[in-house]
Parts: structure tokens; sequence; C-alpha cells
């Protein structure tokens, strides 16, 4: 309990972070669309913070090797605010659209900076608790976050400074904790091809994982706006998604240490298909249908990343799991960058369903590739525990790199 205690200031930060900036996605899309913005710019807005997301990840490694971690946090959170700040001023996509990628970069910043700290705080008889924790918080705050949009007002300035001091709120506990900043870390390697290579499932699962989380967050809203959700309506829409997927977490993670995780991955794609073709024919008959069918969407289609990870950790030495984590999370940051254009593309020439008709074309794709590789695919010999884990930087495999290894044969790939 005291090791929990002596986090407390990362892990405030941490929430303080998901709600300033969580909540950001779907307040631009509500706003965008009552200022007037076309559905294919506000697809631009999501697009943008994704791209903000790759330079914060490449460029924040530097910034906390010149300055150190507390004042690069102070950095980032500030151009966060900036960002927050700077939408009522001037009502403009294009504006809006590098504000974005301000929005991005400070994510990616702050969340290297936290896990950093973690990394360099956490002991092996303690990981477990504590990375239980962050996971905890993590996904607890953006359940809350799309929570948020039921009393934000869409295009108004009160919204964004309520967002803008939230992100300033996750300084604070950054600043008074009395925990010594830890040494810089090396950023780690770019392996794209081998890591593609070594695991073509897991690449194709994490990209696909990009697809899904990016388009809904951003384009969700505009759904909602489109077939008439009010704004608590449309903040239970969300949060559904977040809640189904975050409770799927433990059964999923059940069946991916004990059964094949090919079949697994292909499974939850199925099933996420049939929960989008639920929405597309039913989730506009009743409000409880639609918040059901959202649910059963989110529980299937989120845990995709944290499958197609535990696929390729299967296939990794364990001194390569980091620079794997870092290659995961640039292939679904390329997933990340197209899909909400692409999706604002498609619902302006063929309608709202296009957002799910274009998610289940995603999840097809990945279970013919994944009957495929079950079929054309080597065997893993080792066998490492399906892990929960959040889609934040590059970074993060130095938290979550250090699991227990099951070392049994698998048959898996």
């Amino acid at each position: 309990m005291r090791t929990l205690i002596s986090f407390t200031a990362l892990f405030l930060s941490v929430a303080f972070l998901q709600l300033g900036n969580g909540t950001m996605a779907a307040l631009d899309a509500l706003s965008g669309i009552r200022e007037g913005f076309t559905t294919l710019e506000i697809g631009m807005m999501g697009s943008a913070h994704f791209v903000g997301f790759f330079l914060g990840c490449w460029l924040s490694p530097r910034l906390i090797g010149s300055v150190g971690h507390a004042r690069s946090y102070a950095v980032f959170a500030a151009i966060g605010a900036i960002s927050a700040i700077g939408h009522p001023l001037w009502i403009d996509a294009d504006f809006w659209i590098a504000l974005r990628v301000m929005t991005g970069f400070c994510v990616a910043g702050s969340y290297t900076v936290i896990e950093a700290w973690l990394q360099a705080r956490v002991e092996n008889e303690n990981r477990g608790q504590v990375v239980g924790v962050y996971r905890s918080v993590d996904l607890g705050a953006s359940v809350i976050a799309q929570s948020m949009i039921a009393v934000l007002e869409p295009a108004h300035y009160v919204s964004y400074n309520l967002l803008a001091i939230i992100c300033c709120a996750s300084l604070l506990p950054m600043a008074v904790t009395r925990a010594e900043a830890p040494q810089t870390t090396k950023s780690p390697r770019l392996h794209l091809l081998s890591t593609l290579q070594a695991s073509p499932l897991g690449v194709a699962g994490v990209v696909v994982a990009g697809v899904t989380a990016a388009s809904f967050r951003m384009i969700g809203p505009v759904y909602g706006q489109y077939v008439g959700l009010t704004s608590v309506e449309l903040a239970l829409f969300l949060s559904s998604f977040m809640l189904g997927g975050a409770i799927a977490q433990i059964p999923v993670g059940w069946l991916a240490d004990r059964f094949d995780r090919r079949q697994v991955i292909n499974i939850v794609s199925l099933l996420s298909i049939l929960s989008c073709v639920l929405i597309i024919n039913f989730g506009t008959a009743s409000r409880t249908l639609m918040l059901s069918t959202t649910f059963i969407f989110g529980f299937f289609s989120y845990p995709i990343f944290s499958l197609a990870a535990a696929h390729a950790n299967d296939f990794t030495p364990r001194d390569k799991m980091v620079e794997l984590s870092a290659a995961l999370m640039f292939y679904y940051g390329m997933g990340a960058i197209i899909s909400p254009f692409l999706a604002s593309y498609l619902i302006d020439r063929h309608g709202t369903t296009m957002l799910f008709a274009m998610i289940a074309s995603a999840h097809l794709l990945l279970a013919l590739f994944g009957i495929y590789r079950m079929i054309r695919g080597d065997q893993a010999h080792v066998r490492r525990r399906y892990k929960y884990l959040p889609r934040t930087t590059f970074t993060v495999g130095h938290l979550f790199g250090r699991s227990k290894t099951i070392n049994n044969d698998s048959k898996n790939r």
C-alpha cells in the first residue's frame, strides 16, 4: 500500500490528463458540427491528433534528455492547455486541425514522461500492483472523459476553458511530488520490418485496432448527432463503448491465455462484425438497443490491440520487447491517422452507417488474414500472458516489458 501511495501523484496526473484530453475529440466533433464544418474537416481533425501523437513520440525523449522529466511535462501540459484555450479564439477548420496536432503532441509527450517515471520507480515485486492501478486509472478516466460530453456545451468557450483547467491541474501532482525524477532512458528503436516478419497477424491486429478506436472516438459523435442523440444519450453512447472494452479485458484475456490466440482474434473480429451489423440495422430502433449494441461493439473490438500484442510477444525475444511495443504503436498510429479521414469521407458520400460498415470491413479482413495465418503460420515455442496494454506511447514497453513467461509450448500462431 505504501508503494502505491508513493505513486499517487503520477496516477492523479494520468487521470487529469485523460479527463482533459480524452474529452477533446468528442467535443471538437460536436463543436465542428455546430460551427458548420464539413464531415471531411472533422475527420481531418481526428487524423491530425495522431499526427501530433507521432511527433510527440519521436521528439519527447529528446526534450526529456535536454531539460528533464518535470520541465518536459510542464511543456507538454502547457501545449495541451494552449490547444484547448485556442479553440474559441478563432473558429476555423484549418486552425482547429493545427490545434489537434498540438493536443496529440501533448498526450504523447505527457504519457512518455509518466511511463518513464513509473518504469524507473517500480520493482519486480510490486510491478503487478503498480501496473494494475495504472491500467485501472487510465481506463476509468477514459470512461469518465466520454461521459463529460453530457455537460459540456459544444462550441462554447466555457467548455474549452474547463478542459484547459483540467489539463493545467495535471501539473499540480507532478509539481508537488517529492519523488526524485528518474534518469533519462533511451528511446526505443523502431524495427518495423522485423516486427512485420515476426508476427504479420499481430501487426494486422494493431492496425485494425487503430482503425476502430480512432474512427469511433472521432466520428462516433458525428454519427450520434446525425441519428438524433441528445447530449446525455451521446455521452452514454461513447461511454458504453469504453465500458464494454474495459469489462472485456478479463474474459478475453482468460481465453487468450488458454486457447490458440489466432482463434480468439478471429472469433473476436467476427463478433465485432456482428455487432457492427446490429448497430447498422437495429441501433437506431431505440436508445436501449443503441447503447446495448454499442456496449457489445466495444466488448469485442476494444481488446483487439492487446490480443494482437500478446500474439506478437509470443514470437519476440524478451530483450526485444520494448522495441516490439514501439513498432506496434507505430502500426497502430498508422491505422489511427488514416481512419478518421476515411470514415468521414465515406459518411459524406454514402451516409452515417458507413462508419460501422468501414469498421466491419476492417475486421473482416483481419479475420480472413487470421484464418490464413492459422493455415500457413508457424507455431510459437513460448507463450506469454495476455495483458491489457494502454495505447499511449512508444515507450510503454518499458513499463510492461517484464512479465512472467509461461514456458509451455504453444500452438498459437
